[in-house]
């Protein structure tokens, strides 16, 4: 890891970063932790070395960024650092593939507190070790504010990659994992609740479903993607890139009674968390026809004739709806 050049501060407090320092932080969170087969060099040297048996790697970047995509009030930094493990490998997961290991940058003011950036850690390693992976290196670096970018990395396993654009008239749309959940979670936090506990730390920690993803490859699934901006919005995507129309039957749709009843409290109707929610990472994908749909998947609606739209139970979705940056 380079140098990194950093402004000029008062002399730290025993207990933050810049105690410790960029190479005490590095041994802090990297220190007596466990790698699995796949890691054939870990931390400490100028690159790692992963295992890839398929012999192509799948890749996968995010940023997450205090305020905007995390808030210390709200989340624990443990659950942060789980959280930023979980949205990478969810999009190696709408792929098809099974994730093989994590690199994670790290931006920190001087004065965080190392109890932070060493509980952060925790959650990182919590969630990578939760979908059979490793943490393998990274890089910590001074900034104004905390930001965690991970990469994260991925193995098809012999089958080709799923994509957004093999959907095809006639195929089944289908869902796994929970929606609408972390998005009531967003509700209950932003009016200054913290319970219940299951919706509220679905925004903080979502728990996406790893597994599916291969077993929909394994099953012929035509596309596929990660729902981390909303239902209808990474459906659109799906539509676009196929060049096909979907249409959600909302009959088919669950909406769990816990968020009927957060939503009776809030005012709120769950149906909208559903479609429109982000941040529970559930995948989506397209099956042919007649596929026997693997576990814990389950039919939503059906692709149509090409159309590029995405509708509701035949009539148009809300234009715009879904997390998108800068607008």
């Amino acid at each position: 890891m380079s140098p990194q050049s950093r402004p000029p501060q008062d002399a730290p407090t025993e207990d933050t970063v810049a105690a410790l320092g960029e190479f005490g932080l590095i041994r802090a969170v990297t220190e007596n932790r466990v790698q699995p087969e796949a890691t054939l060099l870990g931390p400490g040297d100028d690159a790692a070395v992963v295992a890839a048996p398929d012999g192509r790697v799948v890749a996968s970047t995010d940023v997450l960024v205090q305020g905007v995509h995390f808030r210390l009030d709200w989340s624990s930094p443990e659950q942060v650092g789980r959280k930023a493990i979980a949205v990478n490998l969810a999009d190696i997961a709408a792929m098809g593939a099974s994730p093989t290991s994590v690199l994670v940058g790290l931006a920190c003011p001087g004065e965080t507190p190392s109890a932070t950036l060493t509980e952060l850690a925790d959650g990182m390693w919590a969630e990578a070790t939760r979908a059979g992976i490793g943490v393998v290196g990274g890089d910590v670096v001074h900034a104004d504010q905390l930001v965690v970018s991970v990469a994260a990395l991925g193995d098809l396993g012999g089958r080709p990659p799923v994509t957004r654009s093999g959907a095809r008239p006639g195929d089944i749309l289908a869902v796994c994992g929970r929606l609408g959940w972390a998005a009531a979670g967003l509700a209950v936090l932003g009016r200054g609740f913290r319970s219940p506990v299951s919706v509220v730390n679905a925004q903080r920690a979502p728990e996406p479903p790893y597994a599916a993803g291969p077993a929909a490859a394994v099953a012929g699934a035509t596309s596929m993607i990660d729902v981390s901006d909303g239902l209808l919005a990474d459906l659109g995507h799906i539509a676009s890139a196929s060049g096909v129309g979907l249409d959600i039957h909302t009959e088919r749709l669950r909406v769990d009674q816990k968020l009927v009843e957060v939503g009776a409290a809030l005012g709120a109707d769950p149906r909208h968390w559903v479609l429109t929610g982000g941040e529970d990472h559930a995948l989506a994908a397209t099956f042919p026809p007649f596929a026997d749909l693997p576990q814990g998947w389950h039919r939503i609606g059906s692709v149509l004739m090409p159309d590029t739209a995405v509708t509701i139970d035949g009539r148009p979705a809300e234009n715009g709806a879904g997390w998108e940056h800068w607008r």
